[in-house]
């Protein structure tokens, strides 16, 4: 039995959930979002590119796979590909660019 975290999670720590949450305060992302949080999605795209899947549904279909592990991962309960989807579309893009830019300044410094 595994009594560590999982190696998602573990790279998830470099990413500072409190500087994340002010980027989605900034743009107002979460603005009608009941479950499917901008952090939640953020990490199911991460999972998807850390694993080199290929494409949106082929990261939906691993993460189906995995649904018991999404409480290690951080993600929470399952969702269905048409809530990603969903989430992509309409969430602001801006969000995730001022996050990215803040994780590079932070790998600067480093």
């Amino acid at each position: 039995m595994n009594r560590g975290k999982m190696i998602f999670a573990q790279v998830m720590e470099f990413a500072p959930y409190h500087v994340f949450k002010y980027c989605v305060k900034r743009y107002n992302g979460d603005y009608k979002a009941k479950d499917f949080t901008c952090w939640r999605q953020f990490l199911c795209m991460t999972f998807g590119q850390l694993t080199h899947r290929e494409s949106l549904s082929d990261t939906a279909l691993c993460l189906k796979l995995h649904k018991n592990k999404h409480y290690h991962l951080g993600i929470g309960k399952p969702f269905h590909k048409s809530t990603i989807s969903r989430a992509n579309e309409t969430r602001d893009w801006r969000v995730f660019r001022d996050f990215a830019l803040k994780l590079i300044d932070q790998a600067k410094s480093m």
